[in-house]
């Protein structure tokens, strides 16, 4: 089976097996979503208008879907690539369990997890701008 691939994330199937997440917003409501198993954590924001900005559209070259994970969750997260911890530096409110939302990937183990939105995003692009997701 041949993976294919979309600007700012993989492709995942309509049908693919979900789980259920949950993000804490800025404003400490709480959105719980399905999400698919394979999805990037800023796909399902996306999908579920869920305001996880995304200004570089998930290619690493930002930090406005920065998130907050839980630290038994993100210690089994794989590591951050050079790149994602260079963008992290220029997060808002960055913690210990911080990543991007571009970079992790839902997976099944992942079900009923929630995770923190900050508070503000650091977004050096345009006033006013915001990206839609393709």
């Amino acid at each position: 089976m041949t993976t294919k691939r979309w600007h700012g994330g993989p492709h995942v199937e309509k049908d693919a097996k979900t789980v259920r997440l949950s993000f804490i917003q800025p404003d400490e409501s709480i959105r719980e979503v399905d999400a698919r198993v394979g999805e990037s954590f800023l796909q399902v924001a996306h999908r579920n208008d869920i305001d996880l900005e995304g200004a570089c559209e998930g290619v690493c070259a930002c930090s406005t879907c920065h998130l907050i994970f839980p630290v038994e969750v993100f210690d089994q997260l794989p590591e951050p690539s050079e790149d994602e911890e260079d963008m992290l530096d220029m997060a808002f409110g960055l913690t210990e369990t911080s990543r991007l939302g571009c970079q992790v990937i839902v997976t099944p183990e992942m079900d009923r997890l929630t995770v923190e939105m900050p508070k503000a995003t650091r977004n050096f692009y345009v006033d006013g701008h915001v990206p839609k997701p393709h």
